[in-house]
């Protein structure tokens, strides 16, 4: 058995003393230096006194007060601070601290004995290296003809809470295995089916390893790198995006400028990619944007597929598995990066290279109008910038995409790529949970559920949700030509009538608004939520996992503005049981009309795996529309230049 006390480090985290130099913060907003993030590691150490080692799960940002940024001028000075969560080695709980890096001490302290810690990057690899040392892990690989352990792959999956006897009080995470037939094939082309093993992080010791039943290995390849393939197309000529004048953005620090937006860039280690303070020709619209938390509920009761219902953000973290972006790859044309710095488990700052990319794109027509009579032709082309990441989580590849237009529109959109989850099964043989994609190997069904916290700021921070819906007028009098239609729209009061769900029947949306600023037509500026991908849980709601992803049962939320409440499922997801997060929030009744508000919006993927998602997954997308609804006067684009772009040619490619 290894060491409990021993952390498991990919070494990314740079040694005391050796701290880069990256520029100071120019905006109380900004995420944590390497230097800040050294700093708090070390006053935490000098204050925190346990019978023990600790490791560090978190340091990032405490936000400061909203007053506080709104009172902010450049160049004027700004207080800093962390919060940091720690967890001892070998022992449950996390400790949460407030620490002022001007100050140099801790100014809060707080201990949650039952909480755990997200799993962190450094342990997947001890995880793997723990299951595949195991007698009964080997036994059960050698019962499916496999004896070679270091072709053998496993995959660490949080456990979830399902009551079962002998895990209460533990930290578990749950395992699921495959194969490679060489080195560097891809191993989910041969699951290793019904073995899953199931240990304890915090003391490293294997509980038990199921076997759920020997199934054969599939054992024909399926790759996806370039150099397995035998041959490519080579009939596609480059599509080159030039911008010859440069870009149309400028940073300054970590706040962009964009035609007539602002917002500043953040990051954390949980949520990833984060917008702050977006205004658009100066006036304020959305305070805070960021993709909150996302779960993953697969639909099969067989073997140990009941307990992937995955939460990737609270359980993991977004942010501390994005990629380092690759020039002319990910992200093409004039592209600005912006570095992630994290901390290690040691405390310890680490970057990612590039985990930002912005950059323009083209979005095809704005708008456009012919006069029949005169044959005079107006248009214009819009476009849009691009803030973007992407994670690896496990077999699975998130990119956060957020886009900004020229008419005042934000856009979130998820792309979904990767690798199914892969599981054996005897070929041809029929499963009503899953999709065979290949001889022997079946993707289940399977939900991807996102949550977007929007804290809205729509001219100022007195806010309103309005819920429109559609009606048709009853045949009679009133509607002679059986023609009419007509939207009527209620204030959403309190925190009980603010939770709903899409209603097709009556085309039912929702607009955010300042009630005491108006348009010219006397009605309250606002921004329309347009949400279009709406998913209808599946799961049991008083089941373990329906309990715990309660957040899925609506597709909006409004809660009044907390600080603390920044999560639908709870500052501690793992092995949580469902008390915290959106339903706790609003059990509290708070009123909404005219407050300092957010909205929550859940959407995403309902996944039936196709033989065309294997053995790498096309792009899949989901996301929604934030749209200015009377928060101009007329277009906001009316100002822009007509202009034809120079570079366009006839293609001269038609043959008669």
């Amino acid at each position: 058995m290894l060491d409990e006390d021993v952390v498991v480090a990919t070494a990314r985290g740079c040694c005391a003393g050796d701290i880069p130099e990256v520029a100071a913060p120019r905006h109380p907003l900004e995420p944590l230096t390497p230097a800040e993030i050294a700093r708090a590691a070390e006053i935490v150490r000098g204050h925190l006194e346990l019978d023990g080692p600790f490791h560090f799960e978190t340091i990032e940002l405490l936000e400061p007060p909203k007053a506080e940024v709104r009172a902010f001028r450049q160049g004027h000075a700004f207080a800093r601070q962390a919060r940091v969560n720690v967890f001892r080695a070998g022992k449950i709980g996390v400790y949460r601290l407030t620490v002022s890096l001007d100050l140099g001490e801790v100014t809060g302290l707080s201990h949650l004995p039952t909480a755990r810690p997200m799993i962190k990057l450094e342990e997947f690899v001890k995880i793997e290296d723990v299951v595949k040392a195991d007698p009964a892990f080997i036994a059960a690989c050698a019962q499916r003809g496999v004896t070679d352990m270091s072709l053998v792959c496993v995959d660490p999956w949080s456990a979830g809470s399902f009551g079962l006897p002998g895990e209460e009080g533990r930290h578990l995470c749950h395992t699921f295995a495959w194969v490679r037939m060489r080195e560097d094939d891809n191993l989910y082309a041969h699951p290793l089916e019904g073995i899953c093993a199931v240990l304890d992080i915090k003391t490293w010791e294997i509980l038990r390893v199921d076997d759920h039943g020997v199934v054969p290995v599939p054992t024909t390849e399926y790759n996806y790198e370039t150099r397995f393939q035998t041959k490519t197309v080579e009939t596609l000529k480059p599509i080159d995006i030039v911008q010859p004048e440069g870009v149309s953005f400028a940073l300054d620090g970590r706040v962009i400028t964009w035609h007539k937006w602002q917002v500043l860039i953040g990051f954390n280690a949980r949520e990833g990619l984060t917008l702050h303070d977006l205004r658009y020709d100066g006036r304020p619209t959305f305070y805070r944007l960021s993709l909150a938390e996302m779960v993953v509920p697969y639909g099969s009761p067989n073997g140990g597929h009941f307990r992937k219902n995955v939460f990737d953000i609270g359980e993991y973290g977004l942010g501390s598995l994005a990629n380092p972006l690759t020039l002319g790859c990910d992200c093409l044309g004039a592209i600005q990066y912006l570095d992630a710095w994290l901390n290690d488990m040691s405390g310890n700052p680490y970057k990612i290279d590039n985990a930002i990319c912005i950059h323009e794109e083209d979005a095809g027509i704005l708008w456009k109008h012919t006069d029949f009579r005169t044959e005079r032709a107006e248009v214009r082309r819009n476009r849009r910038l691009v803030i973007s990441s992407i994670s690896t989580v496990g077999n699975y590849e998130y990119g956060s995409y957020w886009y900004l237009y020229l008419d005042g529109t934000i856009e979130f959109e998820m792309k979904a790529t990767g690798m199914i989850n892969t599981a054996a099964s005897q070929p041809g043989q029929k499963d009503k949970y899953a999709q065979e994609v290949v001889p022997g190997v079946q993707g289940q069904i399977h939900q991807h559920a996102f949550c977007v916290r929007m804290d809205l700021a729509i001219d100022g921070e007195c806010n309103s949700v309005v819920e429109l819906e559609t009606f048709a007028e009853p045949e009679g009098p009133t509607n002679p030509w059986g023609n009419a239609f007509y939207q009527q729209g209620r204030v959403l009061e309190r925190e009980s009538e603010a939770q709903r769900t899409i209603n097709q029947a009556t085309m039912r949306s929702w607009k955010f608004i300042n009630p005491n600023k108006l348009n010219q037509v006397g009605e309250p500026t606002g921004y329309k939520l347009h949400a279009g991908d709406a998913l209808t849980p599946f799961f049991q709601p008083r089941s373990y996992s329906g309990k715990r992803a309660a957040f899925m049962q609506k597709q909006l939320w409004v809660t009044a503005f907390d600080p603390e409440e920044r999560y639908p499922t709870g500052d501690y997801v793992n092995h949580s049981t469902g008390e915290e997060g959106l339903p706790s929030y609003v059990a509290k009744d708070r009123p909404l009309a005219g407050q300092d508000i957010v909205a929550w919006h859940v959407f995403g993927l309902h996944h039936q795996p196709r033989p065309e998602d294997f053995p790498v997954q096309p792009v899949i997308t989901t996301g929604f529309k934030l749209v200015p609804s009377g928060f101009f006067d007329q277009n906001p684009c009316m100002d822009l230049p007509a202009q034809t772009n120079g570079a366009s040619r006839h293609a001269a490619c038609c043959t008669r």
